[in-house]
Parts: C-alpha cells; structure tokens; sequence
C-alpha cells in the first residue's frame, strides 16, 4: 500500500471513533494494523477499527 493510501484510510478511520471496516477492505486494514497504526476490534459482528498512538504520530497528530 502507498504512503497515500495509508494516510487516506488514516484521515478516515481517525475521524470516526470507530471506522467500520467495509467489505473487501479487510486486508487494506489488516495491513495498517500489522504496521501498528491502527487496532481492529474483532469481537462484534461488524468489524471496526481505532487509530493507534503510532497512527496518530504518522498522521502528524501528536
């Protein structure tokens, strides 16, 4: 994935509290959360996701 790509779904999920993960992305968002970015909460139906301190420290969000 692109360092513009990674910032783009950064943008996304850190304006939500809690980003569903919307079919055929789960991959895009594993690969975020194996870079420590962000962390996927697996225990309810609809998978979602939540920025990391490292993902708030890549977006510039200190």
């Amino acid at each position: 994935m692109e360092r513009s790509e990674i910032i783009s779904l950064l943008e996304i999920i850190n304006q939500q509290m809690s980003s569903s993960i919307l079919g055929g992305m789960e991959e895009d968002y594993e690969e975020l959360e194996s870079m420590g970015l962000i962390k996927i909460n697996r225990e309810s139906v609809q998978w979602s996701a939540a920025m990391t301190p490292l993902g708030n420290q890549y977006l510039g969000h200190d």
